[in-house]
């Protein structure tokens, strides 16, 4: 079995939010075994797995990246839409754009602490688009 949706997540702030919960309601029933692959549509925001207990590692990801990739660096030429468009797109790139989950009893088989996470790069990066592909097979 394979099945595809695509999402449209709500507007969300610039920083790290946790999107587990959203994405498993909108596509409702896993398979028993299976891998979830998730893709954003966007060049200027990404998807990660991490930390989905403590939110200061969440603002620990904001500040770390804001000082590895900074605004108005003048190295940029890319400035027309705003101070935070290319250094988005360089986290994007650094970030990625997937992540793969295995797919057990029915469940997302994540760590013990592990949510994903769509970080969003933009001050105001408006909605965003998820392509969530789910393979597997129930076995009864």
């Amino acid at each position: 079995m394979i099945q595809q949706y695509e999402l449209s997540l709500p507007s969300f702030p610039r920083g790290y939010h946790i999107i587990t919960n959203h994405l498993l309601s909108e596509i409702g029933d896993l398979p028993m075994t299976g891998l979830m692959h998730v893709f954003i549509k966007h060049t200027s925001a990404g998807l990660s797995l991490n930390e989905n207990a403590d939110p200061s590692v969440r603002d620990d990801f904001e500040s770390f990246m804001n000082k590895l990739v900074p605004e108005n660096d003048p190295v940029y030429s890319h400035i027309f839409e705003g101070s935070d468009d290319m250094p988005a797109h360089l986290k994007s790139s650094l970030i990625g754009s997937s992540v793969s989950i295995p797919i057990h009893n029915g469940r997302l088989n994540l760590g013990t602490w592990q949510g994903l996470y769509l970080c969003e790069f933009r001050n105001h990066g408006g909605s965003r688009k998820l392509v969530v592909t789910v393979i597997g097979e129930d076995k009864g």
